[in-house]
């Protein structure tokens, strides 16, 4: 089918793309091969007149992240040989390979936790050292240099080509694509529908997708949603011919120097490209509004701010130091705040979906696409979608902190991505009430959802600032101290980032019923950890309810699927007669853990805390140093203890009561990290395991599921993972520790030295001495006591599949009612 580029549009579609770059053409081709072919995709001028023409097209298997990986890998087949056959259009593809360079031990370790993530993922993938380099790139400086990653089947190939062969795809299966049409506005009818309306005439369809570009935050103003990303302007430079290149047999591999180069060094043709993300000063374009005549759009080169990255690169290259340059490319790209793109359904409306903010399109464009089309068809992706979806962004996240964060991403594109690296630009968003106390306590935060959550706690003599490496290090000794207060007297938490949202009314327990894969709690009280499911049956959340009285259920979600639990409940409300309101900002928590809890937090209360008069899994309301809160008997860490939840302006005078009680005791704040760690050995399953791939089964979690209820939704397909041979199960598992590196997750899993799987969370237990992980192996591989290896750092370590918790297999101490003394007997 050609594309039309007169007359009017049509007026009905199943689904609207807008924007024809190779995001939204990547998405047309893959909603037709997922069998929806009604599709109308509607681009302002040419395709690939945004951001896609002027991409430098490199693509590379060097990604710590596994999902991304499994992206990369899939689009890097589709450019070397399967969408050209399929098409019949050329995408120019040059599988030149290429090195990631390190200069330090800390880089160097970036590059071997990359290469276990990429052995679990099967690439090709291996260390070299410097005479390899030399080898296949004779051209190099490599003064500094002490080893690099080889990605041989990398390459790079022709923007342009891949969105035009993508768009032929489309096509072939029935898409409509018209050029020369610009969208005006897109609005949501009363029937749910949307109309997208345009220079040639109104569309009303079912489904509409945002794949905008340096365009989609405005577009996504129309219909009253906010899309937080920034254009950003990036440089690269094409060299007058290199006579050094003229002869070469076989292209150069592409260069990824981080320290020096901030960017990338390939051939083109037979010139030289210089790709280069300036570290500081970065710019912004277009902060409010992206001009609609803009078209194949360029900015002139700004030599003075890229000048030292400049000078370094030809450093390195000396065979380009006396040569011209002959093209400039400087061009806008978005950046979304974390540097992710926004992939999936916006915030707080149904079937208008997000295909933007992607600054690395041929990189990760359809890979990213293909997931997205699964998810409108089939109603899951089949990779964790939590690092893209669009709805990991709330209120907060406004104009000007959407251009403090780009800018901020921007300047780390080529930093090492150290695990758990704190970005603290436009900090704090939503301190908690305890955020100034807890900070003069050494408190290092992190930023979840808005929200300031304590990390760990300096102290000591250490400084407050985060000790980043892949190693252990002091940070670690912090950690360990706090797990130790928890575990021998008394530690207390802010946990006031947790999603808090309260369901009320006469229906609310018929409709929570038919949503969860537990039962609900019977009793006023009553307290249950369940599951809310999609619609092939995968984990969307996991979800604690507490039963505060007849028709009123309060749920308690991770920070980061506020937005998502919403939309979760509102999705599937009918006619029921309920009320859905958000505590989260209104609220805020403690977590009050260890053998000495009860002793402190009967100092300040006069309800009975024994099991007589508060057993383990009830909640009650109680007062607690004159403040009416919510007590929930239950604990992350494995411990006696006690949640606190209330009114945000109660809960500082709560915090300090229990702080004085608690002196006695050695009481100590701990953080995200501590908790963390002990959650590993008990065993407790979180959000690295319970995601989008995976179904209950899989997940090891039918403990927490009563076939025997009525109808849920996904429970169809809960029954039948269970009548199948599951691909995978999450596994728990004990790996030797070398008192260097734990591992990050994403490591390759081995089973007599074939690959089985991959870890998904690791943490070093410090209780029990041993590094834990959850891992999603082969059934085969699973079963309790086999020995499997697992590649940390890229050396091989022992590790054995456990079949109960590391820490009080038993979980007796919970549920103790004896004295602390006899407890710990």
């Amino acid at each position: 089918m050609t594309e039309e580029i007169k007359g009017s549009v049509p007026s009905t579609a199943r689904v609207v793309i807008v924007g024809g770059g190779i995001m939204g053409c990547g998405l047309a081709y893959h909603l037709a091969h997922e069998g929806w072919t009604d599709i109308v995709l509607l681009e302002k001028a040419e395709l690939t007149s945004g951001s896609t023409w002027h991409a430098a097209g490199q693509i590379t298997h060097s990604t710590s992240s596994f999902g991304l990986g499994k992206c990369v890998d899939y689009n890097i087949g589709l450019y070397s040989g399967k969408l050209e056959a399929e098409t019949g259009q050329s995408v120019t593809w040059h599988g030149c390979g290429s090195f990631r360079l390190a200069y330090s031990e800390d880089e160097m370790d970036w590059l071997r936790h990359t290469l276990s993530v990429g052995r679990s993922l099967g690439f090709n993938i291996e260390i070299v050292g410097k005479d390899r380099i030399a080898e296949l790139h004779p051209f190099y400086n490599l003064d500094g240099v002490i080893g690099a990653l080889h990605t041989p089947d990398d390459g790079h190939a022709d923007p342009s080509g891949i969105t035009q062969a993508l768009a032929a795809g489309a096509r072939q299966r029935g898409a409509r694509i018209i050029r020369r049409c610009r969208a005006t506005d897109i609005r949501q009818l009363p029937s749910g529908e949307w109309m997208v309306s345009s220079e040639r005439g109104d569309i009303v369809c079912e489904h509409v997708v945002n794949a905008g570009g340096t365009y989609a935050r405005q577009m996504g103003e129309w219909s009253g949603l906010q899309l937080p990303m920034t254009s950003m302007t990036h440089h690269y430079f094409v060299t007058d011919t290199v006579p050094e290149f003229k002869d070469l047999e076989h292209e150069l591999p592409v260069i990824r120097d981080d320290a020096l180069v901030s960017g990338y060094i390939r051939m083109e043709q037979k010139s030289g490209l210089i790709g280069i993300y300036e570290k500081e000063n970065p710019n912004t374009v277009w902060e409010d509004h992206c001009p609609w005549e803009a078209e194949n759009e360029l900015f002139e080169a700004d030599y003075e701010r890229v000048m030292p990255w400049l000078e370094n690169a030809l450093g390195r290259m000396p065979i380009f130091a006396e040569l011209g340059i002959k093209r400039t490319v400087h061009g806008a790209i978005s950046h979304p705040p974390d540097g992710n793109p926004l992939i999936g359904p916006a915030p707080g409306v149904r079937n208008y979906w997000c295909c933007c903010g992607t600054q690395i399109g041929v990189g990760w464009g359809p890979g990213l696409t293909r997931e997205l089309a699964r998810w409108m068809v089939h109603g899951a992706a089949d990779i964790s979608m939590r690092d893209y979806d669009p709805r990991r962004f709330g209120a907060y996240a406004g104009k000007d902190w959407q251009i403090t964060k780009a800018r901020e991403d921007y300047c780390l594109r080529h930093e090492i991505p150290f695990p758990h690296f704190n970005r603290l630009a436009g900090r704090p968003v939503k301190p908690s009430p305890l955020y100034e106390r807890l900070k003069e306590k050494g408190a290092v935060f992190e930023e979840v959802y808005g929200h300031e959550r304590p990390r760990w706690f300096a102290k000591d003599g250490v400084a407050q600032e985060d000790h980043y490496s892949f190693r252990r290090n002091v940070v670690d000794d912090m950690v360990a101290s706090e797990v130790r207060a928890v575990r021998s007297g008394v530690g207390i938490m802010d946990i006031s980032a947790f999603t808090k949202v309260e369901v009320s009314g006469p229906d609310a327990e018929r409709f929570l019923d038919g949503l969860v894969a537990n039962r609900l709690p019977q009793k006023t009280g009553g307290i249950a950890l369940t599951h809310l499911l999609n619609e092939r049956g995968r984990i969307e959340i996991e979800l604690t309810i507490v039963k505060l009285e007849n028709d009123r259920y309060y749920l308690v979600c991770a920070a980061f699927f506020e937005q998502r639990l919403l939309d979760h409940l509102n999705r599937h409300r009918a006619d029921e007669a309920v009320t859905i309101g958000k505590l989260s900002d209104d609220w805020a928590a403690i977590a009050l853990q260890g053998p000495q809890s009860r002793t402190v937090l009967s100092a300040h209360t006069d309800a009975g805390l024994d099991n007589a008069g508060f057993r383990w899994l009830t909640a009650k309301e109680i007062t607690i140093a004159g403040h009416v809160m919510w007590a929930f008997r239950m604990s992350y860490c494995g411990e006696l203890g006690w949640e606190i939840h209330g009114p945000r302006e109660s809960m500082l005078a709560v915090y300090d009561a229990l702080w004085a009680a608690g002196a006695a005791y050695g009481i100590a704040d701990y953080g995200s990290f501590a908790m963390n760690a002990m959650r590993m050995e008990k065993m407790f399953k979180g959000a690295g395991e319970l995601t989008n791939e995976v179904t209950l089964p899989e997940a090891d979690v039918m403990r927490f599921v009563k076939p025997d209820k009525g109808a849920f939704v996904g429970k169809a397909q809960t029954e039948a993972s269970l009548s199948e041979e599951l691909p995978w199960i999450c596994a728990y598992l004990s790996i030797k520790p070398d008192g260097i590196n734990d591992g990050h997750g994403g490591e390759a899993v081995m089973l007599d030295g074939v690959v089985v799987g991959s870890t998904a969370s690791v943490a070093y237990g410090h209780t029990v001495g041993k590094i834990l992980a959850f891992a999603y192996i082969e059934p085969r591989a699973a079963k309790p006591g086999t020995e499997l290896t697992v590649l940390i750092a890229g050396e091989t370590r022992n590790a054995i599949v456990l079949d109960e918790p590391a820490y009080d297999p038993e979980s007796r101490l919970p549920r103790t009612d004896q004295p602390v003394e006899e407890a710990a007997e």
